[in-house]
């Protein structure tokens, strides 16, 4: 099985070595290796975990909501229902925060078209120089 020093699964991930560090200490990381000389020793399991916690916090998700569901990881096959309903959950945060986005997307291009009108009126190039 391919190992991983700190920095190469913070290029990898895009976690920084301090997150790294972090996310062990709160339990979002558990059971790292280390090697004779104590530096951290990952591998591809600790690689695919790390891509789901990057997926869950680019998508929101709060901290204490993503440790609850590595507890729940740990758990074993009988906690698969909670992190059903922990994910259904955060899946629907997600949809409401792209519907929010969306009408704040909205807003922006109303005002674009808004400052266009204003330009055209002027004589004005809507392009810089």
């Amino acid at each position: 099985m391919r190992r991983y020093s700190p920095g190469q699964i913070a290029e990898r991930t895009g976690f920084s070595i301090d997150t790294l560090r972090y996310y062990e200490r709160i339990g979002l990381l558990d059971d790292i290796e280390r090697n004779s000389g104590g530096q951290r020793v990952f591998t591809e399991d600790d690689l695919g975990w790390l891509m789901i916690l990057r997926c869950l916090r680019e998508t929101g998700m709060p901290i204490q909501r993503m440790i609850r569901f590595a507890e729940l990881a740990r758990g074993g096959e009988e906690t698969i229902p909670e992190r059903i309903e922990l994910l259904e959950e955060h899946d629907r945060d997600v949809d409401a925060k792209i519907a929010q986005l969306h009408s704040e997307q909205e807003h922006i291009r109303g005002k674009i078209g808004y400052y266009k009108g204003v330009l055209s009126e002027t004589g004005v190039s809507a392009t810089p120089a």
